[in-house]
Protein backbone atom coordinates (compact mmCIF):
# COMPACT_ATOMS: atom_id res chain seq x y z
CA UNK A 1 0.00 0.00 0.00
CA UNK A 2 1.44 3.50 -0.83
CA UNK A 3 1.55 6.48 1.20
CA UNK A 4 -1.13 8.65 1.45
CA UNK A 5 -0.69 12.31 0.52
CA UNK A 6 -1.00 14.35 3.86
CA UNK A 7 -1.80 18.15 3.26
CA UNK A 8 -3.25 17.83 -0.08
CA UNK A 9 -3.52 20.85 -1.79
CA UNK A 10 -5.44 21.60 -5.44
CA UNK A 11 -3.93 24.76 -6.35
CA UNK A 12 -0.97 23.30 -8.86
CA UNK A 13 0.61 26.54 -11.00
CA UNK A 14 0.33 26.09 -14.64
CA UNK A 15 -1.14 22.74 -14.32
CA UNK A 16 -1.94 22.98 -18.33
CA UNK A 17 0.92 24.12 -19.21
CA UNK A 18 3.30 20.76 -18.01
CA UNK A 19 4.18 17.96 -20.06
CA UNK A 20 0.96 15.51 -19.87
CA UNK A 21 3.41 12.68 -18.51
CA UNK A 22 4.30 15.41 -15.48
CA UNK A 23 0.12 16.21 -14.92
CA UNK A 24 -0.62 12.37 -14.63
CA UNK A 25 2.25 12.25 -12.17
CA UNK A 26 1.15 14.96 -10.04
CA UNK A 27 -2.41 13.23 -10.03
CA UNK A 28 -0.74 9.89 -8.71
CA UNK A 29 0.83 11.57 -6.19
CA UNK A 30 -2.56 13.66 -4.71
CA UNK A 31 -4.29 11.03 -4.91
CA UNK A 32 -2.04 8.18 -4.29
CA UNK A 33 -2.33 5.82 -7.10
CA UNK A 34 -1.06 2.73 -7.51
CA UNK A 35 1.41 2.55 -10.71
CA UNK A 36 -1.55 0.65 -12.38
CA UNK A 37 -4.03 2.80 -12.06
CA UNK A 38 -1.52 5.76 -13.06
CA UNK A 39 -1.07 3.48 -16.07
CA UNK A 40 -4.87 2.84 -17.16
CA UNK A 41 -5.36 6.57 -17.23
CA UNK A 42 -2.44 6.52 -19.84
CA UNK A 43 -3.74 4.28 -21.70
CA UNK A 44 -7.26 5.88 -21.16
CA UNK A 45 -9.29 2.91 -21.92
CA UNK A 46 -10.90 0.01 -20.60
CA UNK A 47 -10.72 -3.38 -21.34
CA UNK A 48 -13.19 -4.56 -24.08
CA UNK A 49 -14.72 -7.27 -22.31
CA UNK A 50 -15.74 -4.66 -19.32
CA UNK A 51 -17.66 -2.78 -21.88
CA UNK A 52 -19.56 -6.41 -23.53
CA UNK A 53 -20.54 -6.29 -19.79
CA UNK A 54 -22.18 -2.63 -19.34
CA UNK A 55 -24.15 -2.54 -22.80
CA UNK A 56 -25.11 -4.89 -25.47
CA UNK A 57 -23.92 -4.89 -29.18
CA UNK A 58 -20.30 -3.65 -28.42
CA UNK A 59 -18.10 -3.18 -31.39
CA UNK A 60 -16.44 -1.00 -29.57
CA UNK A 61 -14.86 1.36 -26.78
CA UNK A 62 -15.72 5.84 -27.61
CA UNK A 63 -13.34 7.64 -25.49
CA UNK A 64 -14.02 10.78 -24.43
CA UNK A 65 -11.20 13.61 -22.95
CA UNK A 66 -10.71 13.05 -19.08
CA UNK A 67 -9.49 16.70 -17.80
CA UNK A 68 -8.62 17.47 -14.23
CA UNK A 69 -10.31 20.53 -12.71
CA UNK A 70 -7.92 22.18 -10.34
CA UNK A 71 -7.99 25.24 -7.48
CA UNK A 72 -10.98 23.54 -6.25
CA UNK A 73 -11.49 24.32 -2.26
CA UNK A 74 -15.17 23.05 -1.18
CA UNK A 75 -16.08 23.26 2.86
CA UNK A 76 -12.31 24.06 3.60
CA UNK A 77 -11.12 21.03 1.39
CA UNK A 78 -8.86 20.82 -1.34
CA UNK A 79 -10.06 18.62 -4.79
CA UNK A 80 -8.54 17.65 -7.77
CA UNK A 81 -11.83 17.26 -10.18
CA UNK A 82 -11.49 14.61 -12.69
CA UNK A 83 -14.32 15.73 -15.70
CA UNK A 84 -15.04 13.81 -18.87
CA UNK A 85 -16.03 16.28 -21.67
CA UNK A 86 -15.59 17.29 -25.34
CA UNK A 87 -15.90 20.64 -25.44
CA UNK A 88 -12.71 23.30 -25.21
CA UNK A 89 -12.48 25.49 -22.32
CA UNK A 90 -14.51 23.86 -20.10
CA UNK A 91 -12.19 22.33 -17.74
CA UNK A 92 -9.98 25.55 -17.93
CA UNK A 93 -12.91 27.39 -17.36
CA UNK A 94 -13.90 25.83 -13.95
CA UNK A 95 -10.45 26.09 -12.92
CA UNK A 96 -9.64 29.74 -13.12
CA UNK A 97 -13.10 30.45 -11.59
CA UNK A 98 -12.19 27.92 -8.49
CA UNK A 99 -9.06 30.17 -7.92
CA UNK A 100 -10.52 33.19 -8.21
CA UNK A 101 -13.05 31.42 -4.54
CA UNK A 102 -10.31 30.48 -3.12
CA UNK A 103 -9.23 34.02 -1.45
CA UNK A 104 -12.40 34.32 -0.05
CA UNK A 105 -12.86 30.68 0.66
CA UNK A 106 -13.83 28.89 -2.14
CA UNK A 107 -16.97 26.98 -2.10
CA UNK A 108 -19.66 25.98 1.32
CA UNK A 109 -21.82 23.27 0.21
CA UNK A 110 -24.41 21.18 1.86
CA UNK A 111 -26.95 18.30 0.57
CA UNK A 112 -30.43 16.27 2.01
CA UNK A 113 -30.44 13.28 2.87
CA UNK A 114 -30.17 10.80 -0.87
CA UNK A 115 -33.87 10.31 -1.11
CA UNK A 116 -35.07 8.96 -4.55
CA UNK A 117 -38.53 8.70 -5.50
CA UNK A 118 -40.27 5.75 -6.60
CA UNK A 119 -43.77 5.96 -8.24
CA UNK A 120 -46.26 3.15 -8.44
CA UNK A 121 -49.24 4.37 -11.10
CA UNK A 122 -52.35 3.43 -10.15
CA UNK A 123 -55.41 3.29 -12.84
CA UNK A 124 -58.98 1.95 -12.85
CA UNK A 125 -60.00 2.97 -9.15
CA UNK A 126 -63.32 2.79 -8.03
CA UNK A 127 -62.75 5.68 -5.91
CA UNK A 128 -59.92 7.64 -5.63
CA UNK A 129 -60.42 9.07 -2.78
CA UNK A 130 -60.63 5.61 -0.96
CA UNK A 131 -58.12 4.01 -2.29
CA UNK A 132 -55.65 7.03 -1.25
CA UNK A 133 -57.23 6.67 2.52
CA UNK A 134 -56.85 2.69 2.30
CA UNK A 135 -53.02 2.85 1.04
CA UNK A 136 -52.21 5.33 3.76
CA UNK A 137 -53.56 2.79 6.30
CA UNK A 138 -51.69 0.37 4.89
CA UNK A 139 -48.47 2.69 5.16
CA UNK A 140 -46.24 0.56 7.91
CA UNK A 141 -47.33 -2.98 6.15
CA UNK A 142 -45.80 -1.44 2.65
CA UNK A 143 -43.00 0.14 4.15
CA UNK A 144 -41.83 -2.93 5.85
CA UNK A 145 -42.24 -5.18 2.53
CA UNK A 146 -40.68 -2.96 0.61
CA UNK A 147 -37.58 -2.99 3.40
CA UNK A 148 -37.45 -6.48 3.24
CA UNK A 149 -35.90 -5.94 -0.20
CA UNK A 150 -32.83 -4.71 0.47
CA UNK A 151 -31.77 -5.85 4.20
CA UNK A 152 -28.18 -4.79 3.85
CA UNK A 153 -29.46 -0.89 2.69
CA UNK A 154 -31.72 -1.17 5.97
CA UNK A 155 -28.66 -2.12 8.50
CA UNK A 156 -26.73 0.71 6.58
CA UNK A 157 -29.66 3.49 8.17
CA UNK A 158 -30.98 3.60 4.68
CA UNK A 159 -34.01 2.35 2.81
CA UNK A 160 -37.71 3.36 2.85
CA UNK A 161 -38.26 5.89 4.91
CA UNK A 162 -42.05 7.46 3.95
CA UNK A 163 -44.92 6.42 1.59
CA UNK A 164 -47.51 9.20 0.56
CA UNK A 165 -49.81 9.03 -2.32
CA UNK A 166 -51.22 11.44 -4.98
CA UNK A 167 -54.50 11.91 -7.32
CA UNK A 168 -53.55 12.61 -10.17
CA UNK A 169 -55.83 13.84 -12.83
CA UNK A 170 -55.22 12.57 -16.39
CA UNK A 171 -55.69 12.74 -20.34
CA UNK A 172 -57.59 9.06 -19.39
CA UNK A 173 -58.82 9.37 -16.05
CA UNK A 174 -57.99 9.81 -12.77
CA UNK A 175 -54.81 8.03 -11.56
CA UNK A 176 -53.66 7.53 -8.22
CA UNK A 177 -49.98 7.17 -7.86
CA UNK A 178 -48.44 5.87 -4.53
CA UNK A 179 -44.60 7.39 -3.95
CA UNK A 180 -42.34 5.24 -1.87
CA UNK A 181 -39.45 7.87 -0.37
CA UNK A 182 -36.28 5.49 -0.50
CA UNK A 183 -32.80 6.69 1.38
CA UNK A 184 -29.84 4.96 -1.24
CA UNK A 185 -27.56 5.76 1.31
CA UNK A 186 -23.97 5.84 -1.34
CA UNK A 187 -25.90 4.36 -4.26
CA UNK A 188 -27.82 6.33 -6.98
CA UNK A 189 -30.81 4.10 -6.24
CA UNK A 190 -32.26 3.38 -9.20
CA UNK A 191 -32.14 -0.41 -8.93
CA UNK A 192 -33.14 -0.91 -5.62
CA UNK A 193 -36.22 2.12 -5.62
CA UNK A 194 -37.37 0.20 -8.85
CA UNK A 195 -37.28 -3.38 -6.88
CA UNK A 196 -38.90 -2.18 -3.95
CA UNK A 197 -41.56 -0.49 -6.29
CA UNK A 198 -42.26 -4.04 -8.00
CA UNK A 199 -42.38 -6.27 -4.33
CA UNK A 200 -45.18 -3.12 -3.35
CA UNK A 201 -47.31 -3.09 -6.15
CA UNK A 202 -49.23 -6.17 -5.52
CA UNK A 203 -50.41 -4.97 -2.12
CA UNK A 204 -51.37 -1.50 -3.63
CA UNK A 205 -53.67 -3.46 -6.03
CA UNK A 206 -54.84 -4.85 -3.56
CA UNK A 207 -55.83 -2.35 -1.26
CA UNK A 208 -56.89 0.06 -3.63
CA UNK A 209 -59.12 -2.31 -6.06
CA UNK A 210 -57.36 -0.70 -8.78
CA UNK A 211 -54.36 -2.08 -11.07
CA UNK A 212 -50.99 -1.03 -11.00
CA UNK A 213 -49.03 -0.34 -14.38
CA UNK A 214 -45.91 1.07 -14.19
CA UNK A 215 -43.78 1.00 -11.16
CA UNK A 216 -40.21 3.31 -11.49
CA UNK A 217 -37.96 5.83 -10.08
CA UNK A 218 -38.72 9.03 -10.87
CA UNK A 219 -35.21 11.12 -11.77
CA UNK A 220 -36.68 14.27 -10.21
CA UNK A 221 -35.12 13.77 -7.74
CA UNK A 222 -36.44 17.19 -5.91
CA UNK A 223 -35.70 15.36 -2.17
CA UNK A 224 -32.02 14.44 -2.66
CA UNK A 225 -30.64 18.36 -3.02
CA UNK A 226 -26.93 19.50 -3.19
CA UNK A 227 -26.50 23.08 -2.45
CA UNK A 228 -22.99 25.55 -2.96
CA UNK A 229 -22.62 29.02 -2.02
CA UNK A 230 -19.58 31.07 -2.93
CA UNK A 231 -18.48 34.86 -2.88
CA UNK A 232 -15.83 36.06 -4.92
CA UNK A 233 -14.71 39.28 -4.08
CA UNK A 234 -15.01 41.99 -7.33
CA UNK A 235 -11.50 42.58 -7.73
CA UNK A 236 -10.61 38.75 -8.52
CA UNK A 237 -13.31 39.29 -11.23
CA UNK A 238 -11.77 42.30 -12.85
CA UNK A 239 -13.91 45.19 -11.12
CA UNK A 240 -17.32 46.07 -9.83
CA UNK A 241 -18.33 46.68 -13.61
CA UNK A 242 -17.54 42.55 -14.23
CA UNK A 243 -19.94 42.18 -11.54
CA UNK A 244 -22.41 44.12 -12.71
CA UNK A 245 -22.04 42.49 -15.66
CA UNK A 246 -22.81 39.20 -14.39
CA UNK A 247 -25.87 39.74 -12.46
CA UNK A 248 -26.99 41.55 -15.46
CA UNK A 249 -26.67 38.25 -16.98
CA UNK A 250 -28.28 36.62 -14.16
CA UNK A 251 -31.20 38.25 -14.22
CA UNK A 252 -31.81 37.71 -18.53
CA UNK A 253 -31.70 34.37 -17.73
CA UNK A 254 -34.24 34.51 -15.09
CA UNK A 255 -36.67 36.08 -17.36
CA UNK A 256 -36.25 34.89 -20.45
CA UNK A 257 -36.37 30.77 -21.05
CA UNK A 258 -34.48 31.11 -24.16
CA UNK A 259 -31.64 32.33 -22.76
CA UNK A 260 -32.33 30.77 -19.38
CA UNK A 261 -31.70 27.21 -21.90
CA UNK A 262 -28.00 28.52 -22.21
CA UNK A 263 -27.52 29.83 -18.16
CA UNK A 264 -28.30 26.32 -17.34
CA UNK A 265 -26.92 24.34 -20.47
CA UNK A 266 -23.52 26.12 -19.05
CA UNK A 267 -24.18 24.62 -14.97
CA UNK A 268 -24.13 21.23 -16.70
CA UNK A 269 -21.25 22.01 -18.47
CA UNK A 270 -19.42 21.77 -15.16
CA UNK A 271 -22.19 19.12 -13.16
CA UNK A 272 -22.42 16.83 -15.96
CA UNK A 273 -18.59 16.57 -16.63
CA UNK A 274 -17.69 14.88 -13.17
CA UNK A 275 -21.14 12.84 -13.50
CA UNK A 276 -19.16 10.59 -16.48
CA UNK A 277 -16.20 10.69 -15.02
CA UNK A 278 -17.62 9.51 -12.12
CA UNK A 279 -19.06 6.60 -13.84
CA UNK A 280 -22.97 8.35 -13.08
CA UNK A 281 -25.67 8.59 -15.08
CA UNK A 282 -25.55 11.84 -17.12
CA UNK A 283 -29.17 11.15 -18.51
CA UNK A 284 -30.81 10.93 -15.47
CA UNK A 285 -28.77 14.20 -13.68
CA UNK A 286 -29.56 16.21 -17.02
CA UNK A 287 -33.04 15.10 -17.10
CA UNK A 288 -33.62 15.94 -12.93
CA UNK A 289 -31.74 19.17 -13.35
CA UNK A 290 -34.15 20.32 -16.23
CA UNK A 291 -37.39 19.31 -14.70
CA UNK A 292 -36.59 20.77 -11.03
CA UNK A 293 -35.35 24.23 -12.99
CA UNK A 294 -38.75 23.99 -14.11
CA UNK A 295 -40.90 23.40 -11.11
CA UNK A 296 -42.51 26.29 -10.42
CA UNK A 297 -43.99 26.27 -14.31
CA UNK A 298 -41.16 29.11 -15.16
CA UNK A 299 -37.92 27.89 -16.42
CA UNK A 300 -35.33 29.35 -14.16
CA UNK A 301 -31.84 29.82 -13.77
CA UNK A 302 -30.42 26.76 -11.57
CA UNK A 303 -27.85 29.65 -10.04
CA UNK A 304 -28.50 32.51 -8.48
CA UNK A 305 -25.81 36.01 -8.52
CA UNK A 306 -25.95 38.72 -6.83
CA UNK A 307 -23.89 41.91 -5.53
CA UNK A 308 -23.21 42.12 -1.91
CA UNK A 309 -22.91 45.47 0.06
CA UNK A 310 -19.09 45.42 -0.74
CA UNK A 311 -19.43 44.94 -4.81
CA UNK A 312 -18.70 41.62 -4.83
CA UNK A 313 -20.20 38.79 -6.10
CA UNK A 314 -22.71 35.98 -4.33
CA UNK A 315 -23.37 32.98 -6.02
CA UNK A 316 -25.48 29.70 -4.92
CA UNK A 317 -26.86 26.72 -7.24
CA UNK A 318 -29.22 24.55 -5.86
CA UNK A 319 -29.57 21.12 -7.98
CA UNK A 320 -30.95 17.57 -7.88
CA UNK A 321 -27.86 15.31 -6.89
CA UNK A 322 -28.82 11.83 -7.63
CA UNK A 323 -25.54 10.44 -7.91
CA UNK A 324 -23.47 7.21 -5.92
CA UNK A 325 -20.13 6.00 -5.76
CA UNK A 326 -21.22 2.52 -5.51
CA UNK A 327 -22.98 -0.16 -7.56
CA UNK A 328 -23.67 0.97 -11.00
CA UNK A 329 -21.28 1.75 -13.89
CA UNK A 330 -19.16 3.26 -10.70
CA UNK A 331 -18.40 -0.49 -9.28
CA UNK A 332 -16.83 -1.76 -13.06
CA UNK A 333 -15.84 1.31 -15.28
CA UNK A 334 -11.87 1.31 -14.48
CA UNK A 335 -10.98 5.05 -14.71
CA UNK A 336 -14.64 5.64 -13.49
CA UNK A 337 -13.43 3.89 -10.08
CA UNK A 338 -9.95 5.91 -10.74
CA UNK A 339 -11.49 9.29 -11.04
CA UNK A 340 -13.60 8.87 -7.47
CA UNK A 341 -9.94 7.79 -5.96
CA UNK A 342 -8.77 10.94 -7.18
CA UNK A 343 -11.92 13.00 -5.96
CA UNK A 344 -11.36 11.24 -2.10
CA UNK A 345 -15.07 11.81 -1.47
CA UNK A 346 -16.61 9.45 1.26
CA UNK A 347 -19.85 9.68 0.55
CA UNK A 348 -22.46 9.94 -2.64
CA UNK A 349 -23.73 13.28 -0.91
CA UNK A 350 -19.90 14.90 -0.70
CA UNK A 351 -19.72 13.90 -4.57
CA UNK A 352 -23.08 15.59 -4.90
CA UNK A 353 -21.55 18.85 -2.75
CA UNK A 354 -18.56 18.31 -5.18
CA UNK A 355 -20.88 18.42 -8.32
CA UNK A 356 -22.65 21.38 -7.63
CA UNK A 357 -20.22 23.22 -6.15
CA UNK A 358 -18.40 22.78 -10.42
CA UNK A 359 -21.47 23.93 -12.00
CA UNK A 360 -21.28 27.08 -9.84
CA UNK A 361 -17.64 27.71 -10.96
CA UNK A 362 -18.49 26.18 -14.77
CA UNK A 363 -21.29 28.73 -14.68
CA UNK A 364 -19.51 31.98 -13.28
CA UNK A 365 -17.11 31.45 -15.59
CA UNK A 366 -18.73 31.71 -18.40
CA UNK A 367 -21.31 34.63 -17.46
CA UNK A 368 -17.83 36.59 -16.66
CA UNK A 369 -16.93 35.56 -20.06
CA UNK A 370 -20.08 37.05 -21.31
CA UNK A 371 -19.80 40.19 -18.98
CA UNK A 372 -16.30 40.56 -20.02
CA UNK A 373 -14.83 39.54 -22.92
CA UNK A 374 -17.42 37.81 -24.98
CA UNK A 375 -17.68 33.81 -24.90
CA UNK A 376 -15.66 33.55 -28.22
CA UNK A 377 -12.20 34.48 -26.95
CA UNK A 378 -11.36 31.61 -24.94
CA UNK A 379 -13.19 29.25 -26.23
CA UNK A 380 -12.42 30.00 -29.83
CA UNK A 381 -9.38 29.69 -29.60
CA UNK A 382 -9.65 25.80 -28.66
CA UNK A 383 -11.98 25.28 -31.33
CA UNK A 384 -9.39 27.03 -33.82
CA UNK A 385 -7.10 24.47 -32.83
CA UNK A 386 -9.56 21.70 -33.07
CA UNK A 387 -10.59 23.22 -36.56
CA UNK A 388 -6.42 23.64 -37.64
CA UNK A 389 -5.99 19.65 -36.46
CA UNK A 390 -8.93 18.57 -39.11
CA UNK A 391 -7.14 20.93 -41.80
CA UNK A 392 -4.21 18.76 -41.56
CA UNK A 393 -1.84 20.63 -39.15
CA UNK A 394 0.53 19.24 -37.07
CA UNK A 395 2.76 20.05 -34.30
CA UNK A 396 3.57 24.03 -34.09
CA UNK A 397 1.12 24.56 -36.94
CA UNK A 398 -1.95 24.04 -35.17
CA UNK A 399 -1.15 27.31 -32.95
CA UNK A 400 0.47 29.11 -35.50
CA UNK A 401 -3.25 28.56 -37.86
CA UNK A 402 -5.35 28.38 -34.64
CA UNK A 403 -3.99 32.43 -33.52
CA UNK A 404 -4.52 33.35 -37.47
CA UNK A 405 -7.75 32.15 -37.86
CA UNK A 406 -8.70 33.79 -33.80
CA UNK A 407 -7.42 36.87 -34.95
CA UNK A 408 -8.92 37.06 -38.49
CA UNK A 409 -12.73 35.74 -36.71
CA UNK A 410 -12.74 33.06 -39.20
CA UNK A 411 -12.83 29.86 -37.53
CA UNK A 412 -13.48 27.40 -40.59
CA UNK A 413 -12.09 24.37 -41.84
CA UNK A 414 -11.76 25.96 -45.49
CA UNK A 415 -10.01 28.95 -44.09
CA UNK A 416 -7.22 26.28 -42.28
CA UNK A 417 -7.22 24.47 -44.95
CA UNK A 418 -6.09 27.64 -46.94
CA UNK A 419 -4.03 28.91 -44.24
CA UNK A 420 -2.17 25.51 -44.07
CA UNK A 421 -1.53 25.52 -48.19
CA UNK A 422 -0.59 29.20 -47.72
CA UNK A 423 2.16 28.06 -44.61
CA UNK A 424 3.21 25.09 -47.49
CA UNK A 425 4.08 27.25 -50.18
CA UNK A 426 5.83 29.82 -47.76
CA UNK A 427 7.81 26.87 -46.66
CA UNK A 428 8.65 25.80 -49.74
CA UNK A 429 9.84 29.41 -51.53
CA UNK A 430 11.88 29.91 -48.33
CA UNK A 431 13.74 26.44 -48.92
CA UNK A 432 13.88 27.58 -52.73
CA UNK A 433 15.60 30.51 -51.89
CA UNK A 434 17.96 29.10 -49.35
CA UNK A 435 19.03 26.33 -52.04
CA UNK A 436 19.45 29.28 -54.84
CA UNK A 437 21.73 31.34 -52.24
CA UNK A 438 23.69 28.30 -51.22
CA UNK A 439 24.30 27.44 -55.03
Amino acid sequence: METPVLNRRSTIASFYKLPLEERLRMVKEFASLTSEEAQTLANGSMPIATAQRMIENVISIFPIPLGIATNFLVNGRDYLVPMAIEEPSVVAAASNAAKMARPTGGFTATSTEPVMISQIQIVKCPSPKDAEKAILSARKEILEKANQQDPTLLSLGGGAKDLRVRILPSQVGIMVIAELLVDCRDAMGANVANTMAEAVAPMLENVSKGQARLRIISNLADKRIARATVTVSKDALGGEDIVDGIVEAYAFAAADPYRCATHNKGVMNGVTAVCLATGNDTRAIEAGAHAYAARSGHYSPLTIWKKDSKGNLVGTIEIPAAVGIIGGVTAVHPIAKISLKILGVKTARELGEVMASVGLAQNMAALRALAAEGIQKGHMSLHARNIAAMAGAQGDLIDLLADKMVAERKIRLDRARELLLETSKSKESRAAQKKTHKA
